[in-house]
C-alpha cells in the first residue's frame, strides 16, 4: 500500500466532472486547493531507539533479515488509513512510527517476541494490513520508552480445510483476495467483503469484529470464527473447535474485538460455505429515506433479506449518481423515468443475491415482492452491477479528494429500528452544525446497510473544505459532535470500525464503567506490564 493513501500506484480513481462540480458548488470550493503530499525523504521520523539487547532476542526468535528499520517500512507502520492518519502521512508527520518492525513466520515464533518485550518493557502492535480507521495500528508506546510494529502478513497459510464440517483453520496474515483465491480453488467462499477486502486481514477482521458488504447474508466475521489460538504476554490462550460449547462465558468472544491489546491471534478457525453458483445484484429506489428504511426492515423481519442490502439516503443518492453519471442516452433515459415515476428525489438502493441458481430465483423473487409492495421500484440489474463492480473504489477516491482540499471521513453506528430514523436525523444534524459553525458547511451523506431483525447499521460519509493549518482540529470538532449525537440519539458507538484510540472515550458510555473495569482485568492478567497495543481500547485513567 502506498505510505501516503490508499492501494497501489495505477490503481487511482478519478473523480467525474459532474461530481466535481457538484462538490464545488456544495462545499464552496475555490478549484484551487491542493493537498500535495511530501516525499518519502521529507517524512520527520524519530530517532529509533529500541535497545540493541532486545533487538538481539528478536532476531533470534524471527531471523535476523526479518527485523527492519528503514525510513519506508517504519513510515508504512507509522499509522493506519483514517482522514488524520493521512493528513499527518501527508503533510510528513510519522511520530507515531515504531522503532522496528518484527515479522515472524509462524505462531511459534510470535511467543519468544511478546517475551522478549514483555521483559525489556517494548511496546508491541500488532499490523496486519494497516487499515485500521480508527487510530487502531498508531505505534502509541503508553509508558514504554520504545515500541516495535509486529507484522504478521508472512502468516499467511491456510492450514487446514474440513470440508465436512465447512471450516477452515487460517493464519492471520491471510489477505481478503488471497484467501479467497485460496478458497475458490476448493469450491467455496468466506464471503467477508470490507470496503478494505483488498488490502486487509484475516486477523484484523477477527481482532476488529469487521463486519464486511455481504454481512446480512454471510454474517459479520464475529458470526463466522469457530475457534481462535491466540499468544500473550504470559501464555497461550485457544478455544475448542466446537461448533457451541456450555462451558462457561465465550473466551473467544473476549478475544474477538481486543485490538491486540490482550495478545496475538495466530490462529482462526472461520465457517465456510460453497462458492455461490450464481449472484444476482439489482437497483431500487424509494421515494423517501424513511420508506427506504420501512422496506428493509420488512423484508429482513420477513425473513426474505438478500445477502448485500444498502440504501442511500437523498443526499449519498445524489453524489453516488453523479459519480456514475456518463451523460449517455441510457443515463439521461433512467433519469427522466424516474422523475416520471415521481423518484427524481428518490433514495437508491441494493440488492445482492448469491447461491445456487434455484436458491437465488426463489429468495430474489419473493424479496422483490415484499419491496415493490412497500413502494419500491426496479432499476434493474445495471446499477446493481455497477455497484458491484465498484464496491471497494471510495478509498481510492479519498486520495483524489484529499488532493483537491476535501476533509472526506467516515464513521457508522447501529441502532434498533424504532431509533434508526432519529439517529439519521441527529448525527447529520450535529454535522452539519459543527462544520457550519468552523464557516466550512459539509455535504453528509449516510446509508443503511448489514440488517439485524432488530435494527441495522448507518454509515455515515461527510465532506467538507479543509481548513489549512488547522485541518485536525476541524476533524476533531465534527468528530466529537457526532460521537456525542450517537450516544444521546440511541446508537453505538462502532458497528465494525471497532474501538482503537478514537472511540477509546466512549467506552464508558458504551459499556459502563464496571465493564471497562472487567476489561482492564483482563489486560492486566494477559498482559501485566502492559506492552500489548497500548492506548487502544481502553480509555486513560
Amino acid at each position: 500500500m502506498r505510505w501516503w493513501g490508499w492501494g497501489e500506484d495505477g490503481a487511482a480513481v478519478k473523480l467525474p466532472e459532474p461530481a466535481a462540480r457538484l462538490l464545488r458548488e456544495e462545499l464552496d470550493l475555490s478549484g484551487d486547493e491542493r493537498g500535495e503530499h511530501v516525499e518519502l525523504s521529507e517524512v520527520r521520523l524519530p530517532d529509533p531507539r529500541l535497545p540493541e539487547p532486545t533487538r538481539r532476542s528478536l532476531a533470534s526468535a524471527v531471523g535476523q533479515e526479518n527485523v527492519l528499520d528503514s525510513r519506508e517500512e517504519r513510515v508504512t507502520h507509522a499509522a493506519g488509513r483514517s482522514y488524520p492518519d493521512l493528513v499527518r502521512l501527508r503533510g510528513g508527520d510519522a511520530s507515531g512510527a515504531p522503532d522496528a518492525i518484527v515479522a515472524p513466520a509462524s505462531g511459534e515464533q510470535v511467543a519468544p517476541v511478546l517475551k522478549a518485550c514483555a521483559e525489556a518493557g517494548v511496546a508491541v502492535i500488532p499490523f496486519g494490513g494497516g487499515t485500521s480507521v480508527v487510530g487502531g495500528v498508531e505505534a502509541l508506546r503508553g509508558p514504554h520508552a520504545a515500541a516495535v510494529s509486529l507484522d504478521l502478513r508472512r502468516m499467511d497459510r491456510i492450514l487446514e480445510v474440513d470440508r465436512d464440517s465447512l471450516t477452515a483453520r487460517l493464519e492471520p496474515g491471510l489477505m481478503g483476495p488471497q484467501l479467497e483465491r485460496l478458497l475458490g480453488e476448493a469450491g467455496l467462499t468466506l464471503g467477508h467483503f470490507p470496503q478494505s477486502f483488498e488490502f486487509s486481514t484475516v486477523g484484523g477482521w477477527v481482532a476488529t469484529r469487521s463486519a464486511g458488504q455481504a454481512s446480512t447474508g454471510y454474517g459479520r466475521i464475529d458470526a463466522l470464527v469457530e475457534a481462535l489460538r491466540c499468544e500473550t504476554p504470559v501464555g497461550g490462550l485457544s478455544t475448542r473447535n466446537a461448533p457451541a460449547s456450555a462451558a462457561g462465558p465465550s473466551l473467544r468472544e473476549v478475544m474477538m474485538g481486543s485490538e491486540g491489546t490482550f495478545g496475538v491471534i495466530t490462529e482462526a478457525t472461520l465457517r465456510v460455505r460453497p462458492a455461490p453458483a450464481s449472484r444476482h445484484y439489482e437497483g431500487w429506489s424509494f421515494s423517501t429515506f424513511e420508506e427506504g428504511v420501512r422496506a428493509l426492515r420488512v423484508l429482513e423481519q420477513g425473513g426474505a433479506a438478500p445477502d448485500v442490502a444498502r440504501l442511500a439516503d437523498v443526499d449519498e443518492t445524489r453524489l453516488t449518481m453523479a459519480l456514475g453519471s456518463t451523460g449517455s442516452v441510457a443515463d439521461r433515459a433512467g433519469r427522466a423515468y424516474l422523475r416520471l415515476r415521481g423518484h427524481e428525489q428518490g433514495c437508491l438502493a441494493f440488492t445482492g443475491f448469491e447461491g445456487t441458481h434455484e436458491e437465488v430465483a426463489r429468495r430474489r423473487g419473493r424479496a422483490a415482492s415484499i419491496l415493490r409492495a412497500a413502494g419500491g421500484l426496479s432499476l434493474g440489474e445495471r446499477p446493481g452491477r455497477a455497484w458491484l463492480r465498484g464496491r471497494f473504489s471510495a478509498p481510492y477516491l479519498r486520495d483524489e479528494l484529499l488532493d483537491r482540499g476535501v476533509m472526506v471521513e467516515t464513521l457508522e453506528t447501529a441502532a434498533p429500528w424504532s431509533a434508526l430514523l432519529a439517529v439519521h436525523a441527529t448525527v447529520g444534524g450535529a454535522l452539519r452544525e459543527a462544520l457550519t459553525g468552523r464557516g466550512t458547511p459539509p455535504a453528509v451523506m449516510c446509508h443503511v446497510s448489514h440488517l439485524y431483525p432488530s435494527g441495522a447499521s448507518l454509515y455515515f460519509t461527510f465532506l467538507a473544505r479543509q481548513e489549512r493549518g488547522t485541518e485536525l482540529a476541524q476533524w476533531r470538532v465534527a468528530k466529537s459532535a457526532a460521537s456525542q449525537a450517537i450516544h444521546a440519539s440511541g446508537g453505538t458507538i462502532t458497528h465494525h470500525h471497532a474501538v482503537g484510540t478514537d472511540h477509546a472515550p466512549w467506552m464508558p458510555a458504551e459499556v459502563g464503567p464496571l465493564g471497562v473495569e472487567v476489561l482492564r482485568a483482563v489486560k492486566q492478567r494477559l498482559d501485566p506490564t502492559g506492552v500489548m497495543n497500548p492506548e487502544k481500547l481502553l480509555p486513560e485513567r
